[in-house]
């Protein structure tokens, strides 16, 4: 299935409708990144990581929220990111698509407050996916700062798969409305609430020291 493409998503949900009658968790976790400054992307880039990270997610909410609502308890969870709460430089396109995830995932939670349905944010540090791997280059943006871009990504993500999909689950039995995952989701959220306007300075001389390391 296309997340990007409504309508199979909407088919999707008819199938596992028909198939098995209900649906208590929705977990909206598709997504892709993009490397290149905005000067380096093209619209087109832009829009393919729009239509995947945000509009995936609010198709996925659209055509399953009537059936979590048919149920005595059921959740919603949205992927989004720690570039969902921090924008870094050379990420206008993730971070863009990230905080659309999360104003849209904290309206919807607003909007269901008292009712069957809980929704949860969520908010991932480094995990150990090949989404940086499987990552697109912009099409003005050089293949080295693809590969600069991976080897920091590999060196700053440090917990598994298996630790971060247990968390959430944790953070849906508690009804938690954000869930950070990592010791550096939890770090990086400190910084932006102290330092709301000037974060980057501190986080860009971190991640100049792991370029260099990467070299």
């Amino acid at each position: 299935m296309d997340v990007a493409e409504e309508a199979s998503v909407s088919v999707f949900a008819e199938d596992v409708s028909r198939r098995h009658g209900r649906v208590t968790l929705l977990i909206n976790n598709a997504g892709v990144s993009l490397h290149g400054d905005f000067e380096e992307i093209s619209l087109h880039d832009f829009r393919w990581v729009m239509s995947i990270n945000f509009w995936g997610t609010v198709y996925g909410v659209k055509y399953f929220l009537p059936m979590l609502k048919r149920e005595r308890r059921a959740h919603i969870v949205n992927l989004s990111s720690v570039f969902g709460i921090i924008a870094p430089a050379g990420q206008c396109a993730y971070a863009a698509s990230k905080f659309a995830v999360r104003g849209f995932t904290e309206a919807l939670r607003h909007e269901l407050e008292g009712s069957n349905v809980g929704v949860s944010s969520v908010h991932p540090g480094g995990i150990r996916t090949p989404i940086a791997r499987r990552s697109r280059i912009g099409a003005g943006a050089s293949a080295s700062k693809r590969e600069e871009n991976i080897a920091r990504f590999e060196k700053l993500a440090r917990t598994s798969p298996e630790t971060a999909a247990a968390r959430i689950l944790r953070g849906v039995q508690r009804y938690e409305p954000r869930i950070l995952i990592g010791m550096d989701a939890y770090q990086i959220d400190i910084l932006q609430r102290l330092r709301p306007t000037t974060y980057w300075k501190t986080l860009s001389r971190r991640f100049e020291q792991l370029a260099a390391k990467a070299r």
